[in-house]
C-alpha cells in the first residue's frame, strides 16, 4: 500500500468509547511528574527559549553522572559515537511523539498510547511508568548512600566502625528525616522550583570536576584498558545514556507551554534542547572520562577521594539534589497505584500507608547494592529504552496512514527495532552476566587515594 500523501486533520484519529470517556480522562495526572512543577509560566505560554529551557531542565539530571562509566564500558571512541546517536534518535523520537498527538488529537503521552493500541497500551504505559521512576528511587538512595556517607564521615571525622560510616544508616537518616515527609505531600507544588536548582547544582558539578582534572591525573595511576576504542560492553553503556536522555513523560507538557504551539515550533525547542544537553552530557563523560579512564565508577563523584572538601562539597550538593527529586519520582509511583487500585477519595491513612510501602521498599533495594551504575543500566534496559524508542515509534505507525514499509515510516520502524535490540540484548546481558553485574568498588577508598599510591600504582605495572 502506497503512503498516504495528503495531511491528517488533527482531530481526525480520536478514540470513541461506547459507552464512557477515555480512561485518559480520569487518571492523566497520574503520569506528568512535572505536570505540577511548571506553575510559573504565564498565560500567553512559553517562547521557545523559555520552553528549551524547561526541556533542558527535565533531561539533566543524575544520569550525567554516570556518563564518563558508559564511555568506558563501550570504549570512549565508540561511547562517543553512541551518545549522538542517541541524542539523534532521542529528537527523533520526541518530534514523532508530538506528530502522534496531532493526528490522534489526545495531547499525552498516555492519550497517544490509547488511541493507537486501545486499554492494553495504555496499562503497558502504566506500568512502564511506575517501573521507571521506582528504579530512579533506588538509585537515588543508592546515590546518597555513597556519596552523603563520605561527606558525613569526613565532617565528624568517624572511624570506620562507627555506625555513621556505613551507608545503609545514612541512607535510613535521610529517608527518615528528609525523604518521608516531603513524600507525604498530596501534591507537589512546594517543589516547583526544584529542576531549577538541579540544574544549577549539575553545573556547579561540572565547574568542579574540571578544576579537579590536573590534580586528580597527577595522582591516577595508567591502566592498559584506558583510552580503548571499543569495549564489550556496549548494551549496558547505551542504556545508561538512554537513562541519561529520558524525558519523554514531559513531552507533551512541555509542548503546551509553547506559545502557538504547532509541530514546526515544536522541532525547534527540540533540536535546541538536545544539542544543548548533548553537549552538556557529552563534557561530563570526556572530563569524567580523561580524569579517571579505566578507573571510573558508575558514580563519577565515587572516584574523588574522601579529603578532597571541594569534591565533597560537590558530593553534597548532588545529594541535596537527588533527596529533593526522590518525592517528585515517589509522587508518580503513589499517583498511578492509588488511581490503579483504590477508589477515590483516598484517605490520609490509605495515602500515608502507601507512601511508606513504596519508600520502604525502595530502601530495602537500595541497600542491596552500592553500583549506581548497574542501577542505572537496568533502567535505561527495562524501562527507558522502551519509553523513549519503541512505544514513540509504534505509536506512529499505528496512527500514521500508510503502509508501515512505506518511505515516510521507515525511520520509525527503524526506531523501534534499535529500541527492541538494545532491550532484548540488554535483558539477555544481565541474565547472563548476572554474578558479575554487581562488581564495583562504590563506597571504597580508591586505591590511588591512599598515602602508599605510589607503591600500589608501581605494584600494577
Amino acid at each position: 500500500m502506497a503512503c498516504a500523501t495528503g495531511r491528517i486533520n488533527e482531530k481526525s484519529y480520536i478514540l470513541q468509547s461506547d459507552d464512557q470517556g477515555s480512561s485518559i480522562d480520569s487518571n492523566e495526572n497520574a503520569f506528568d511528574d512535572m505536570k505540577q512543577l511548571l506553575t510559573d509560566e504565564n498565560e500567553h505560554g512559553s517562547s521557545l527559549p523559555r520552553a528549551s529551557f524547561n526541556f533542558i531542565n527535565s533531561i539533566i539530571g543524575s544520569g550525567v553522572i554516570g556518563i564518563p562509566y558508559a564511555l568506558h564500558q563501550s570504549g570512549f571512541g565508540l561511547g562517543l559515537l553512541l551518545l549522538v546517536l542517541i541524542a539523534y534518535v532521542t529528537d527523533y523520537s520526541l518530534v514523532i511523539m508530538v506528530k502522534s498527538g496531532h493526528i490522534s488529537g489526545k495531547f499525552s503521552y498516555q492519550g497517544i498510547m490509547e488511541a493507537a493500541y486501545g486499554r492494553p497500551g495504555y496499562i503497558l504505559l502504566g506500568v512502564l511508568q511506575i517501573v521507571y521512576p521506582f528504579i530512579a528511587m533506588v538509585s537515588y538512595n543508592v546515590v546518597v548512600g555513597d556519596t552523603m556517607t563520605k561527606v558525613v564521615v569526613r565532617l565528624i571525622d568517624a572511624p570506620e566502625s562507627s555506625i555513621f560510616s556505613k551507608r545503609e544508616i545514612i541512607v535510613l537518616i535521610c529517608t527518615l528525616a528528609v525523604t518521608i515527609p516531603l513524600c507525604m505531600y498530596r501534591n507537589i507544588t512546594k517543589l516547583a522550583h526544584i529542576s531549577f536548582t538541579s540544574l544549577i547544582c549539575i553545573g556547579t558539578i561540572l565547574l568542579t570536576i574540571f578544576f579537579r582534572i590536573g590534580s586528580m591525573r597527577q595522582i591516577v595511576p595508567d591502566n592498559a584498558d584506558s583510552w580503548k576504542f571499543v569495549n564489550w560492553d556496549i548494551v549496558p553503556a547505551m542504556g545508561i545514556m538512554s537513562f541519561a536522555f529520558m524525558c519523554h513523560h514531559n513531552t507533551f507538557l512541555i509542548y503546551s507551554s509553547i506559545q502557538e504551539p504547532n509541530e514546526k515550533r515544536w522541532e525547534t525547542v527540540t533540536h535546541i534542547s538536545l544539542f544543548v544537553s548533548f553537549v552538556i552530557t557529552a563534557l561530563f563523560g570526556v572530563v569524567g572520562y580523561a580524569t579517571f579512564t579505566a578507573y571510573v565508577q558508575g558514580d563519577l563523584l565515587e572516584n574523588y577521594c574522601s579529603d578532597d572538601d571541594l569534591m565533597n562539597f560537590s558530593r553534597l550538593l548532588f545529594s541535596i539534589t537527588i533527596l529533593l527529586t526522590y518525592p517528585i519520582e515517589c509522587f508518580v509511583v503513589r499517583d498511578v497505584i492509588e488511581n490503579s487500585f483504590f477508589a477515590d477519595p483516598i484517605s490520609d491513612r490509605t495515602h500515608y500507608l502507601i507512601t511508606l510501602f513504596i519508600v520502604g521498599i525502595s530502601y530495602f533495594i537500595s541497600i542491596a547494592t552500592d553500583c549506581f551504575g548497574v542501577v542505572l543500566e537496568l533502567n535505561g534496559i527495562l524501562a527507558a529504552t522502551p519509553l523513549a524508542y519503541v512505544l514513540p515509534a509504534l505509536c506512529y505507525l499505528r496512527l500514521e496512514e500508510g503502509h508501515v514499509l512505506c518511505r515516510t515510516k521507515l525511520p520509525a520502524v527503524a526506531l523501534a527495532a534499535f529500541g527492541l535490540l538494545i532491550t532484548i540484548l540488554g535483558v539477555i546481558f544481565i541474565c547472563v552476566d548476572f554474578n558479575h553485574v554487581d562488581t564495583c568498588s562504590h563506597g571504597k577508598i580508591m586505591p590511588y587515594c591512599l598515602e602508599n599510591f605510589t607503591i600500589w600504582s608501581n605494584s600494577t605495572k
